[in-house]
């Protein structure tokens, strides 16, 4: 018969449920066999008592996909007071900021596809001045409202050494892309809402 195995102290912890020591006592001889299954007991022991790790939540995901939103979402749609209607005239345009002129301009593109070499075709898609002038006639933002919006983007253009005569001869150059132009426009808006436009 093999001899036992020295005396190893160990800490005197109790399991989770406090239904007894779940280590030998202190100074107690751990007996180990042959094929060392004392030190398995002995491992298992202590990752039991260890506190379980924290279940980190996962976000949920509808199995049924999402709604598709509208590229105006969160702008109330243009209305018809009685007195425009008594005048015979078109609905008052929705307040917009250059910044938020400049977000639905990107949403737009989004929704209906972007373009180069032409304002619009068949299909609805719009290069950068189509889209800009959509979401004017949908009834969002003057004018005004426009100009200074493209007036933030050609300073982004300047500014990040994109020296161009107009936005749209940037949307219409042979090396941009889409992403580029979503890119500006979010460059844009950020300056715009820094400057309070």
């Amino acid at each position: 018969m093999r001899p036992a195995l020295p005396t190893r102290p160990a800490p005197n912890k109790t399991a989770p449920d406090e239904s007894g020591p779940a280590w030998p006592a202190p100074g107690r001889p751990l007996l180990l066999a042959a094929d060392g299954s004392g030190l398995v007991a002995e491992i298992e022991a202590y990752l039991a008592s260890l506190p379980l790790p924290a279940r980190t939540l996962a976000p949920y995901v509808c199995p049924y996909g999402r709604v598709l939103q509208p590229w105006n979402a969160e702008h109330p749609l243009p209305r018809r007071t009685l007195l425009d209607r008594l005048a015979h005239r078109a609905a008052r345009p929705v307040p917009l900021s250059a910044a938020e002129h400049l977000r639905l301009t990107s949403r737009y593109l989004t929704q209906h596809g972007w373009l180069q070499g032409a304002m619009w075709d068949a299909a609805g898609r719009v290069c950068l001045l189509g889209a800009q002038a959509a979401v004017l006639g949908h009834g969002y933002g003057t004018v005004s409202t426009v100009r200074t919006a493209r007036w933030q983007v050609m300073e982004v253009l300047h500014a990040t050494g994109r020296p161009v005569s107009s936005p749209d001869a940037y949307n219409d150059r042979p090396g941009t892309r889409q992403a580029d132009i979503h890119r500006l426009l979010e460059q844009a808006a950020l300056r715009a809402r820094r400057l309070g436009l």
